[in-house]
């Protein structure tokens, strides 16, 4: 049986970009985290990175920035794999759905009045 190829030379150009979204969604995920924790409005959810993030955010910061990109480094060589092409995606929405929900518990104003404008029905 011939085995699954989902990644082939042609497509590492954009699966790179899928990994560098992956790596700045991460970035502004712990940047808005610190920014959460520090005004009182929430609390670090990831067990590992929970006690840093109030004692050191430097050490928070780097430890996560470290986790995630050895993270995308190593799935990046099993990149041939289907499992670590769909786990790739997979990180990519998970840390979408993220940022998604951080901007949500920003309620930012503008953000909502452009998205009513888009889809308000013509009449």
């Amino acid at each position: 049986m011939k085995p699954i190829v989902v990644s082939e030379p042609q497509h590492d150009a954009w699966l790179k970009g899928v990994i560098a979204g992956i790596v700045v969604l991460n970035v502004l995920d712990g940047i808005l985290t610190l920014i959460w924790v520090y005004s009182g409005k929430a609390i670090e959810g990831n067990p590992l990175l929970s006690d840093l993030v109030n004692a050191h955010p430097l050490a928070f910061m780097l430890s996560k920035l470290a986790l995630v990109t050895l993270g995308v480094i190593l799935l990046w060589r099993l990149r041939r794999h289907p499992a670590a092409v769909i786990t790739i995606f997979l990180a990519f929405l998970a840390y979408y759905l993220l940022l998604l929900y951080h901007l949500r518990a920003m309620n930012l104003g503008v953000l909502e009045r452009l998205f009513e404008r888009l889809f308000q029905p013509r009449v």
